[in-house]
């Protein structure tokens, strides 16, 4: 008779490792040892995957908690803030206004802090468009979700003096969230879209750049010429281009005209060849020793495996950390035409070229390289920690302030 050994369930076997003739009581005790190791490994699993959504769903309770006091403080305290100054207004508009664009750089620094904490970070590509951020320019950008707004906020905020002298055109939806009333005290323009509004929106455009752009020294002008989210005008644009035998898009929509010509129009001088200079100005211009609009900067938003970036993402901070890729390209206003025949195929092919870019962004990981260089070189984009952090000290000592004075002023009256 041969030798045995101990199986790993209990159950002799041969040297050579064949079995010999199992009883009945074996063969079911194998069975239950079997499901038994099965059910504790997948219940392993669970309670290792209860966990991570338990952490999960603690963090971003804790963060909409956070969220809500910085709206709670923050906001109330730019408010009082510029209701305290309007004397200063009246003495001196444009120190008004300064101090006015440095909190409101504070109240974005905010919402960037939101995601810089998560994990959420930005590298840029192309054009290095730090030595214009004195000059004006008009910034245009492809449009995949509310995630855009914050990433943009972001990644202007160590441009200089842009984000404080920033114009935002913005969907009128956002008149009413809690940024809104911040937004329409800065002087953004919330655009209403449809085409019952179109004409008039632009007329009203129009007025309002004629009467805070320049009274309030804005410098940069943001608009989203897509008109609309890409997932919500795909389809159609697509549909528009097969109809007038234009390029078939993907990753962008066909830009619509109508803004982009009336800020053009509007804030930099028409030549006699069709296109906008720096060298023709304005009276208004002169009198204000501004030379307009000198630079269009192609901005161009992909996000990892085009899983765009919602605010909700950024508030409650539940996917992983993602860097954000962000690409520049700067145009000389010189070379923009400006009637609407050439400007609409200016526009049609930066947004072809956006296509290329997502094309090859989402194939390869990176951005192409420039003309001239060897090797696409990309820069991270950071936020001084320390300095996030005074902001927010700031805001919430603010609202302790505003709380101390308004209960001081309850207890002398009542």
């Amino acid at each position: 008779m041969g030798a045995t050994a101990v199986s790993p369930y209990g159950v002799c076997c041969n040297i050579d490792g064949r079995f010999p003739a199992l009883s009945p009581g074996s063969i079911e005790r194998r069975g239950t040892i079997d499901v038994t190791l099965t059910v504790c490994f997948r219940m392993a699993q669970l309670l290792d995957g209860a966990g991570k959504l338990g952490w999960v769903l603690l963090t971003a309770a804790l963060r909409f908690v956070f969220m809500v006091l910085n709206n709670c403080v923050a906001i109330p305290s730019y408010c009082l803030y510029l209701l305290l100054l309007q004397p200063l207004r009246i003495w001196d508009r444009s120190m008004f206004w300064h101090i006015e664009g440095l909190m409101f750089k504070w109240m974005l620094a905010m919402v960037s802090s939101w995601g810089w904490i998560a994990g959420y970070t930005v590298t840029e590509w192309g054009d290095d468009v730090r030595p214009i951020t004195e000059e004006e320019a008009m910034v245009i950008v492809n449009h995949q979700s509310t995630g855009d707004v914050c990433t943009l906020m972001m990644c202007l905020q160590d441009k200089g003096t842009v984000v404080q002298k920033m114009m935002w055109l913005m969907d009128h939806v956002f008149k009413y969230t809690n940024f809104g009333l911040v937004s329409l005290i800065h002087g953004d323009f919330f655009i209403r879209q449809g085409k019952a509004y179109r004409d008039k929106q632009l007329i009203y455009l129009k007025d309002h750049l004629d009467q805070y752009y320049h009274s309030r020294d804005r410098k940069w002008i943001v608009l989203f010429p897509e008109g609309g989210f890409l997932r919500k005008r795909r389809e159609t644009s697509q549909l528009f281009a097969k109809k007038h035998s234009l390029p078939h898009l993907n990753h962008v929509t066909l830009p619509r005209l109508g803004a982009t010509q009336v800020i053009l129009k509007t804030l930099s001088a028409q030549q006699e060849n069709g296109s906008v200079g720096i060298e023709a100005v304005t009276a208004n211009q002169i009198g204000n020793k501004r030379r307009g609009l000198q630079w269009v900067i192609d901005v161009t938003i992909a996000y990892p495996k085009a899983r765009p970036m919602d605010i909700q993402t950024w508030i409650f901070g539940y996917r992983s950390p993602t860097v954000t890729h962000v690409h520049y390209r700067m145009y000389p206003i010189k070379e923009v035409p400006v009637e609407a025949e050439a400007l609409t195929d200016w526009l049609y092919q930066r947004f072809v070229e956006k296509e290329a870019l997502l094309t090859y962004f989402y194939d390869k990981g990176s951005f192409p390289t420039l003309d001239g260089h060897k090797v696409a070189v990309s820069r991270d984009m950071t936020l001084d920690p320390v300095w996030l952090c005074i902001i927010q000290s700031f805001a919430f000592a603010s609202g302790y302030m505003w709380y101390s004075v308004f209960l001081y002023l309850y207890c002398c009256l009542f």
